[in-house]
């Protein structure tokens, strides 16, 4: 059986509240502002991102953004091959997406299979003018032809490794680290 270790920490929480800052800037620049601009994180790591992006904008832009809560167990394509029962969350989306621009918000991207079943998800809830995709680490390996518009950093991994995003306060501690299988 394979463990799993730590092999090295590639941001602390100074670089994540740095690329954090530095997304926030993007995403206010490239939306030309914040109208009608909706901040929706992935669970779960998604969740304290948006939070952190939709203060770190409030901060900048003296406004605060209305931030959603995205559940995407149910669009999962692997669904029917989970072993487990999947626990199903609230999706908590305070405004009417219709005509909005809405930056959903994750922790990883690696295959690309998250953002279309949060796609998806998105859609079901309404028509938004536009869905914008911001995520801390992106590792390569997409299976989907799906990109960032933000990210916080790029981290070329190989197969068998495993990026491992701590945030709190799901975890107790903010960090990014690569494990490997040995």
């Amino acid at each position: 059986m394979a463990n799993l270790v730590q092999k090295t920490v590639i941001m602390d929480d100074q670089a994540i509240r740095r690329a954090l800052i530095r997304i926030a800037h993007e995403i206010i620049e490239n939306n030309k502002g914040i109208e009608d601009l909706v901040i929706v994180g992935i669970r779960t790591r998604g969740v304290p991102l948006a939070e952190r992006l939709a203060s770190e904008i409030e901060r900048i832009e003296g406004r605060r953004l209305s931030v959603g809560i995205l559940d995407i167990t149910l669009y999962r394509d692997d669904l029917s091959t989970l072993s487990y029962q999947p626990v199903v969350h609230q999706t908590q989306i305070p405004v009417d997406i219709n005509g909005k621009k809405i930056v959903l918000v994750d922790d990883v991207l690696y295959t690309g299979r998250t953002v279309r079943a949060a796609l998806d998800a998105v859609i079901d809830l309404g028509r938004p003018k536009v869905i914008q995709l911001a995520v801390l680490v992106d590792r390569g390996h997409r299976e989907l032809p799906i990109r960032a518009d933000y990210v916080g950093k790029n981290v070329p991994t190989s197969s068998k490794e495993v990026v491992g995003v701590q945030l709190m306060p799901v975890d107790q501690a903010d960090k990014v680290v690569i494990k490997e299988f040995i």
